[in-house]
């Protein structure tokens, strides 16, 4: 994209950040602000459960980002008001909320069991949508159905966690599903209309700096509204963490430095019409295997990437194309 082809001071999505942001978006779309409200309805894995294997992901351990209001133990309608109570502290100026179902797989249930669930959220005076995360092998025809049925009333959100492009990597990382059946999912839920994201792991085991920029093309390619990206993490106790003490050389640990540097440049080659709705991860210190960035905010993260854009006078989607 040249700089003629943008008019001075506003980028391709109508704003004069130098990325496009999702909550910019949404605030655009929506008139608020809304925050998500996480919950835990007790869903698991199919590389979990036995259906494709055992032990969950290599780099997963839940716990990490799950907030101390969910548990399945408790019913959709008592975690939305521990939640609400818990963000109504923390970010004042939140009107309403998105019930985000987060914890593992959030569609990998029948049919008549998720429609419960999901109208039980969103029957809650406060809640205004949906966010569902899940993976792309845990989606069918009736699922995005319900999905595109529900999206008429109210806002739907889905959200696939998909890691990778590269099937070496998913294959290593025991995710249980290939790259194919990820663009499958994202074709079959683009065909419905649905509002759809994306999540992805920078730094995953055997993958290169070179591996990870050219993910930028795949991704730029992918029928997408949104997408999260996160910088690997070592979670103590998990599988990542024995192969990390193990193959330490395997892995592309980045210092914070190199993280910047690198998320400019792979943002340059993004495709500018794709939201972004991270740019990294933060798990709690006392979950980390291996600390590199000191205590370092999302938000503060984010003003140091605009930094970085402005200095270098770039912007999202320079390098698309």
């Amino acid at each position: 994209m040249e700089e003629s082809n943008r008019i001075p001071g506003v980028y391709p999505w109508g704003t004069a950040r130098r990325f496009n942001a999702f909550t910019d978006s949404f605030r655009s779309a929506h008139g608020s602000r809304m925050q998500k409200v996480s919950i835990d309805a007790g869903f698991t894995c199919p590389n979990r459960d036995g259906t494709k294997g055992t032990g969950g992901c290599t780099f997963c351990n839940n716990r990490a980002f799950n907030p101390s209001y969910c548990s399945p133990e408790k019913s959709v309608i008592q975690q939305i008001d521990e939640g609400i109570g818990f963000h109504k502290r923390r970010y004042r100026r939140a009107e309403s909320y998105l019930a985000y179902f987060q914890a593992y797989s959030n569609t990998y249930s029948p049919v008549e069991k998720l429609r419960e669930l999901y109208r039980e959220a969103l029957s809650h005076k406060d809640i205004r949508g949906l966010v569902i995360g899940t993976r792309p092998d845990c989606v069918n025809d009736e699922i995005l159905d319900l999905l595109k049925e529900l999206s008429e009333k109210c806002i739907v959100l889905l959200e696939f966690g998909i890691e990778s492009c590269y099937d070496r990597t998913l294959e290593r990382i025991n995710r249980g599903h290939s790259f194919s059946d990820a663009v499958n999912a994202l074709k079959a839920s683009r065909s419905r209309g649905l509002d759809t994201g994306a999540h992805f792991i920078l730094g995953l085991p055997g993958e290169t700096r070179d591996d990870m920029l050219r993910q930028a093309d795949i991704i730029s390619g992918l029928p997408l509204n949104r997408v999260k990206f996160h910088q690997l993490q070592i979670i103590r106790g998990t599988e990542m963490e024995k192969e990390f003490n193990e193959f330490p050389d395997d892995f592309h640990v980045f210092s914070w430095d190199d993280y910047l540097d690198f998320i400019v440049t792979f943002i340059e080659h993004l495709n500018p019409s794709i939201q972004v709705e991270r740019f990294t991860g933060e798990a709690p210190p006392r979950f980390l295997a291996k600390e590199v960035w000191g205590k370092k905010r999302t938000d503060v993260i984010v003003g140091l990437i605009e930094k970085r854009l402005e200095e270098l006078d770039t912007w999202q989607g320079r390098l698309y194309g």
